[in-house]
């Protein structure tokens, strides 16, 4: 397990994914997986928010690309896109984000984030 990684898992990838309960189940630059409850992430009518899923997938796009570019050097996310299927109203959804691209300055990342049923949300 590289260092980095080992602090994600111990301090969490960041307040917001600890408030938002994200745990980092498995993670390489080339593949990443995570959780998060559903209860707490959610809009005014009860379903998952749409933010809360972006959230997700940028916090294991970013985590892949710092992974693949060494803990050395700053990274930052450029640009996501998110179509919503299907909502959740509770339990949790898992996140698998699979590199696409892992380029000398550019890393592109799809991540599918699925409830508990295996349906996209």
């Amino acid at each position: 397990m590289t260092d980095f990684l080992r602090v994600i898992r111990e301090r969490g990838s960041g307040a917001l994914d600890k408030k938002m309960g994200i745990e980092i189940i498995e993670a390489s630059p080339e593949r990443l997986v995570a959780t998060m409850p559903v209860e707490g992430n959610t809009q005014p009518i009860g379903l998952l928010h749409g933010g809360a899923n972006v959230v997700l997938a940028e916090s294991l796009g970013s985590i892949g690309t710092q992974l693949h570019a060494g803990a050395d050097r700053k990274i930052v996310g450029v640009d996501i896109n998110a179509t919503h299927h299907k909502s959740a109203t509770s339990g949790i959804v898992t996140a698998v984000a699979t590199a696409i691209s892992l380029g000398k300055t550019l890393c592109s990342y799809n991540v599918e984030i699925k409830n508990e049923k295996g349906e996209r949300t």
